[in-house]
């Protein structure tokens, strides 16, 4: 396991095919859906990888897998820290079980119930304290320090990214004629490694981000090429719900990244009743980020062949009973 100095360099490609083989006996690959009606209604091309079908719910169950695959025997025993809005805590806790290491999860207050249930479902213990995700990250960062756990960042963690990039080496492994891929940031994990992989494979194709315009640090640090932070952040999508941006995701963003754009949370609500109507999905908010994109630059996509990452599923009834009475 790299020391914590080694945790800003990034990973390689051949990181990511190392991680596909480590996924293999743990995780299938995810299907695509794409279907003509779609494509009419769009005016593209659409093919949206459905990472709402892992068995987490979530994409970020890739890096869960891939990083605790690798623990050394001492962390194995002392057991991981990390902190979580809910879908990154749950890839942590299902690899746990998996390779029989104790987790736990701090979260913030105001996490999905559905979330924190299942990861202590999981065998996670977890921690419900502050007011955001960025506390709840604080507080556990401090534990580790003191109690001695491997801690777990959700984004300065090159094994996490090389496995969520698997999610884009399938897609292009699917679909090699794409020819642009956009993909949802909260921390970033997950469009450092679609950079990673699509750059490598197909420096053609655009890669465009997308962030709530409540929580949108990680957007003026790629426009200013400087870390930012924000005072509050104001989505309900908590998958995107960062007032902070990172050194490793900075550094690769600014490097594979062509295009940035905000979405409100009203467009990432349409884009969850739009992805339900049209491909029988349930996406949260974090999830149709990247629909909402699309939606909003239909125009400048027409023609093209277009990747959507629907990165997760994990709403509960509550909530989609709101959004859907909205529409």
């Amino acid at each position: 396991m790299t020391a914590d100095k080694d945790k800003l360099i990034p990973p390689t490609f051949h990181d990511v095919l190392l991680a596909r083989q480590r996924l293999a006996p743990y995780l299938r690959p995810t299907p695509v859906f794409q279907s003509p009606f779609l494509d009419s209604t769009l005016g593209f091309k659409a093919y949206i990888k459905c990472e709402n079908l892992q068995p987490t719910g979530a994409f970020k169950v890739r890096g869960g897998i891939n990083l605790l695959s690798q623990l050394p025997a001492e962390y194995r025993r002392r057991g991981v820290i990390t902190a979580s809005s809910g879908n990154h805590g749950q890839s942590i806790a299902y690899a746990g079980r998996a390779f029989g290491i104790p987790v736990t999860v701090h979260v913030p207050t105001g996490t999905s119930p559905l979330k924190i249930r299942a990861m202590e479902n999981l065998g996670a213990q977890v921690v419900v304290a502050g007011k955001d995700y960025d506390a709840a990250r604080e507080m556990a960062e401090a534990r580790a320090a003191t109690e001695g756990f491997y801690y777990v960042h959700s984004a300065n963690e090159p094994h996490l990214i090389a496995g969520v990039a698997t999610t884009a080496l399938e897609l292009l492994e699917t679909v090699p004629e794409l020819e642009v891929l956009i993909v949802p940031i909260g921390a970033g994990s997950g469009a450092c490694g679609a950079g990673l992989v699509v750059k490598t494979l197909n420096p053609k194709v655009q890669l465009i981000g997308v962030q709530a315009a409540g929580a949108a640090a990680v957007y003026h640090s790629w426009r200013t090429r400087r870390l930012q932070s924000i005072p509050e952040v104001r989505t309900f999508a908590e998958g995107l719900a960062t007032r902070v941006a990172f050194e490793l995701p900075f550094k690769m963003l600014q490097a594979y990244l062509d295009d940035f754009v905000l979405v409100t949370d009203e467009e990432l609500k349409q884009a969850i009743r739009f992805l339900l109507e049209m491909t029988h999905m349930l996406a949260e908010g974090a999830g149709a980020a990247a629909t909402a994109a699309a939606l909003q630059l239909r125009e400048q996509l027409a023609g093209r062949h277009v990747g959507i990452i629907l990165s997760g599923g994990n709403m509960n009834l509550e909530r989609l009973q709101a959004v859907l009475q909205e529409g």
